[in-house]
Order: structure tokens, then C-alpha cells, then sequence
């Protein structure tokens, strides 16, 4: 992530000040930030973990050297600072993390090296500690602008015993130039730094009680009551954070923590480049997961309400109800919900098709576009989930209605993907009609395993498949156009699977904007048949196994997209009768 993070203290002798700060390097370290050090001399590794190695830039200075390096330093004078204003020592270089998977490296300092990013910490910080405050003084803020960076700040306090009020005042600050990104990050930052912080303000708290203990400060106030305010102010300014803390390491840690905090934020988000708009498979699945979101808030507050006005049931009675809900709920199961197990027995259509043979396949295939409801039986209930997650990939989202496994049969209404245990009856009009397809998963004698060639999978050759239905497709059926270039693809062993995916997400597409120009043509305009024959004609789709798959096709359209469509097409006939 592109940022800065830093620890600011507002010092009671020179106003606020930035402690350390912590950036990202993506090129060389700049000038005077380890020029010249040596292998072995220069940084020394101290820390690896999580893929970042941490090392403390140790140099020698001679005292020309850091005349030089004070004077051209874009930081404040040493004496312009106390020891509440400084955090690292005189000479130290800092420290620097090295992240070994994209070669980005975390400097920290107590000021930036670079000029224009000393300006914008120093604003940010003087903001942070003076104007843009929380209420109280203390949580966090987002301020800033498109010249100077936006500013996520949480101020806070630390207990010192020798402060005005026993404690002081700081704040951790993160700076970037996107703004979108860091208030979408602005849940992730608040809870990270909010820990940094509440281990800061520990370690402060047994200080503080531990001198409290031994020389109570209050009273010793109360009888010098009358010394003047200057000289009071003037005992008790300087202290730095590390006596604070009594921890010697506490500036090694922080690095440590604003490191991992630049490198956990930036991973956690990525952008994506979407050219275009949005196809109807995300819509659809956004539609989905807002549906399932607005069930589940209502299935809570419906249970809650139960629990508050119904009476308390006997313990047999309160197990019959309970047994309905996953009944119900694995009935209304579709591709939004369902969740596919790790286990893979089939790995892709290429491998089913071998697996079952081309014909087989073909007759699954042809019913799977067609919108018949394919049925699965098998005592291996993750053998029908691969099948199922496999011939998934041959529908757009919203074509796909799945119950993986049941031990009863389901109309074809609720579902086109239909998985059943081997004792579940099929009903004989389902058998015997044009609009099923049934795959039966037999244990096969050791002789007639799955054709050799295959890809070999020790979870298939126990089985044999039987592949049937009631309008078994002909061997010199045409077939739909997409299904004939979907075989295509699978047969072309020059083709990776990886290849063979993303022509069939093309072939999905392509025949997505058919079914568009289809449903605006005939629902919308509602033209008459004459002209709706002359448009198949021109989409190359005449045929009737294509008219059908465009017709079922068309129940996978995404809510959104016909709303707007109904709507562009009917604001200007609104318009008409004031004209």
C-alpha cells in the first residue's frame, strides 16, 4: 500500500511532532538512507517473518558526515527538540524491512527523507494533534485533500505522572493519495492500530502506577501549589515515550507493526480492471448474495420474535419442528448458496466426456442447455457434487437450480441439477420423458472400467455410468450451434483446460447478448412472429434446439438488467402525452 504511517506527539515545549514514521520504497533507498554500507556492515538482519525480513540500518558516521546530513536534513534542529520530540538516537539510521515476495521495502525514520513527504507528515501531523480532533479528544478521524493526502488519525492518550493532567497527548496517522481506498479500509486500520494502541497505553499504565506507588505526584502538587507555572512546565516537558513505556525496543517494535500494517492493508484489497459492464453472471450473483442476506436478517428477527411470544413446547414436539428447517432449507438450495466440497472426481468436461464416453456425454450435454432437469443417483454424494460443479460451468448463474443430494425426488420446477441416493424411486413419467436425462453411477466388475486414455482417477474406476432418457438425442442430430463448438474445443488436445474455460466463458457471453437482443425484441418491443423469425435468422439461431436453449437462456437474465431495460424502453412513451 502506497502510505505513510507515522506517530505524532503533541510536545508541550514545541507543539506537535512527529515521533517516527514508517513508508514504502518500491525504487532504491534514497540518498543518505544506506549509501555505501556493505553487505555485511550496512544492515544487519535481525528479524524474518511472514516473508519480511527485518534489519536496523547500523553505520558509522564520521562527524563530518553528520554535519553534512543535519544540515541538509528536511527535519527540525536538534535544538528545536527535547527528549519528548525524539525517538530515535543521534546518528541512528533507522530501520528498514525487506519484503522478499514483491521486493518492496519498509524504511522507517523519524522524519521522511524526502522534503515534499516531510511537508505533508508535518500538516498532517499539526492537524491531527490541533483542529481535526474526535470529540473527547481521542478515536479516530479522516480528514484531508486531493494536494495534501487523506488522513486516517487516532489520537490518544498516555499516562505519565509528571505531565499536566498525568498523561499526553498522541496520535497515529496513516496517509495516502487515494482517498476511496483508505476509507474503504478504514474498518481494517481502526481495529490494527487500535491494538498498537491499547499496548502502548499497558505498558504507559504500569509505569505510571509503579511511580505512582513509589512518589505519588498528586500530593506533592498540591503542596508546591504556588511555584511558578514556567518553571513547573519547564521540569516536566521532556520525556520521551520509551521511558514511558520502560521498553528499549519500542521503536524496533512499531516498525515492526506499521510494516506488517502497510503490507496487510494493501493485500487485502484489489482492484480489478472490469471492461465494460458488468456481465449478467455477476449481476445475477450479486442479486443472490442481497437476497440471501435479506432472508437470513428476516429468519433472525422471525426467530427472535418466536422465542419471545411462543410457548414453551414439550421436548418431542420442539425436535419435530426443529428437524423442518434443513429440509426446507437444502430444497431451496441453488448455485448462490451451495458451496461445492474441496474433493474433485471429476476435474473438468473434457475429463467427464472421456470419462463417459462422447455419445453419453453429448446426450448430457444437449439436456444440461436445453434446461431439462438432470438427475444424478450415486451412493457417492461428492461424485454428483463434482458432476454437478462441472456441468455448472455449461449455464450461465442464473440457469442453475441445484439440490446436490436428496433422498427423495423434486420436480423439475425446483431444480435442473438434481443428485439422489441409489434407493430413491424415480417416478416412470419422469423416466420416460423428453425433458429428463438420468445418470446412474453403477459399481462396475473389474473388467469394464472407464475407457482407457482417460485421465487417471482411482475415485472413477469403480464405477460405471449409464446415461438415459426418454428422448435420446440422435447421433446425426445437428444439435445447438454452442454445443457443437463446445465439443470442438474438448476434442482439440492442443487446447490446455485452462484454454478450453475461457473459450467457453466466451461462448457463454456471446450467446448472453443473443438472448438480450431476444427478450428486448420479443418482451419488450413485442414484435410480431414474422419479424422475431427474420431475427433468429440473422443471429444464426433459427434452429430449433437453438430457439429452445435462447428461450431457457432467458430465464437466467438478471433482474437488474431487465428493470433497466423496461424502464429506457418506457420513459419516452411517458413523455409523450405532454408534448
Amino acid at each position: 500500500m502506497n502510505a505513510i504511517v507515522a506517530l505524532c506527539h503533541f510536545c508541550e515545549l514545541h507543539g506537535p511532532r512527529t515521533l517516527f514514521c514508517t513508508e514504502v520504497l518500491h525504487a532504491p533507498l534514497p540518498q543518505g538512507a544506506g549509501n555505501g554500507d556493505s553487505p555485511c556492515q550496512g544492515e544487519q538482519a535481525e528479524e524474518e517473518e511472514g516473508g519480511i525480513q527485518m534489519s536496523s540500518r547500523i553505520r558509522a558516521h564520521s562527524p563530518a558526515e553528520g554535519a553534512s546530513a543535519e544540515s541538509s536534513s528536511p527535519g527540525p534542529k536538534k535544538s528545536d527538540m527535547c527528549e519528548g520530540c525524539r525517538s530515535l538516537a543521534a546518528g541512528h539510521p533507522g530501520y528498514i524491512s525487506h519484503d522478499k515476495e514483491t521486493s518492496i521495502k519498509y524504511v522507517s525514520h523519524q522524519h521522511p527523507n524526502h522534503p515534499q513527504l516531510f511537508s505533508i507528515v508535518r500538516q498532517a501531523c499539526v492537524r491531527s494533534l490541533s483542529c481535526e480532533v474526535c470529540p473527547g479528544r481521542e478515536g479516530p478521524i479522516f480528514f484531508g485533500d486531493e494536494q495534501h493526502g487523506f488522513v486516517f488519525s487516532h489520537t490518544f492518550f498516555i499516562k505519565d505522572s509528571l505531565a499536566r493532567g498525568f498523561q499526553r497527548w498522541y496520535s497515529i496517522i496513516a496517509i495516502m493519495m487515494d482517498r476511496i481506498y483508505l476509507i474503504n479500509s478504514w474498518p481494517f486500520l481502526l481495529g490494527k492500530i487500535r491494538g498498537i494502541i491499547d499496548e502502548l497505553q499497558g505498558k504507559a499504565l504500569k509505569v505510571f502506577e509503579a511511580e505512582q506507588f513509589g512518589c505519588p505526584q498528586r500530593a506533592q502538587r498540591m503542596n508546591t501549589a504556588f511555584t511558578p507555572f514556567l518553571h513547573q512546565r519547564n521540569g516536566n516537558a521532556a520525556r520521551s515515550l520509551t521511558s514511558l513505556t520502560s521498553d528499549d525496543n519500542l521503536w524496533a517494535c512499531l516498525h515492526t507493526s506499521f510494516a506488517w500494517l502497510l503490507k496487510a492493508c494493501g493485500s487485502r484489497l484489489t482492484e480489478k480492471l472490469l471492461e465494460g459492464a458488468p456481465t449478467e453472471d455477476t449481476l445475477v450473483q450479486m442479486e443472490k448474495l442481497a437476497d440471501l442476506e435479506e432472508e437470513s436478517e428476516s429468519w433472525d428477527n422471525s426467530e427472535a420474535e418466536e422465542e419471545e411470544k411462543a410457548p414453551v413446547l414439550p421436548e418431542g414436539a420442539g425436535g419435530r419442528e426443529l428437524a423442518k428447517c434443513p429440509t426446507e432449507s437444502s430444497l431451496l438450495s441453488d448455485c448462490a448458496n451451495w458451496q461445492p466440497r474441496k474433493l474433485s472426481v471429476f476435474k473438468s468436461l473434457r475429463h467427464m466426456r472421456q470419462v463417459l464416453g462422447a455419445p453419453s456425454f453429448r446426450m448430457l450435454a444437449w439436456h444440461v442447455l436445453m434446461g431439462n432437469q438432470v438427475i444424478w443417483k450415486s451412493r457417492d454424494a461428492d461424485l454428483v457434487h463434482s458432476a454437478f460443479e462441472v456441468l455448472r460451468t455449461m449455464l450461465p448463474v442464473g440457469c442453475v437450480r441445484i439440490i446436490p443430494y436428496s433422498n427423495q425426488y423434486e420436480e423439475a420446477y425446483r431444480c435442473n441439477f438434481l443428485g439422489l441416493s441409489p434407493h430413491v424411486q424415480i417416478p416412470s413419467h419422469v423416466l420416460s420423458s423428453e425433458f429428463a436425462v438420468v445418470v446412474e453411477a453403477h459399481t462396475a466388475p473389474r473388467s469394464s472400467l472407464h475407457p482407457a486414455g482417460c485421465e487417471d482417477d482411482q475415485s472413477l474406476s469403480k464405477y460405471e455410468f449409464v446415461v438415459t432418457s426418454g428422448s435420446p438425442v440422435a447421433a446425426d442430430r445437428v444439435g445447438p450451434t454452442i454445443l457443437n463448438k463446445m465439443e470442438a474445443a474438448l476434442t482439440n488436445q492442443n487446447l490446455s483446460v485452462g484454454v478450453v474455460d475461457q473459450c467457453l466463458v466466451c461462448l457463454k457471453e456471446e450467446w448472453m447478448n443473443k438472448v438480450k437482443v431476444l427478450f428486448k425484441f420479443t418482451k419488450v418491443d413485442s414484435r410480431p412472429k414474422e419479424d422475431t423469425q427474420k431475427l433468429l435468422s440473422i443471429l444464426g439461431a433459427s434452429e430449433e434446439d437453438n430457439v429452445k436453449l435462447l428461450k431457457f437462456w432467458m430465464t437466467g437474465l438478471s433482474k437488474t438488467y431487465k428493470s433497466h431495460l423496461m424502464s429506457t424502453v418506457r420513459s419516452p412513451t411517458a413523455s409523450e402525452p405532454r408534448n
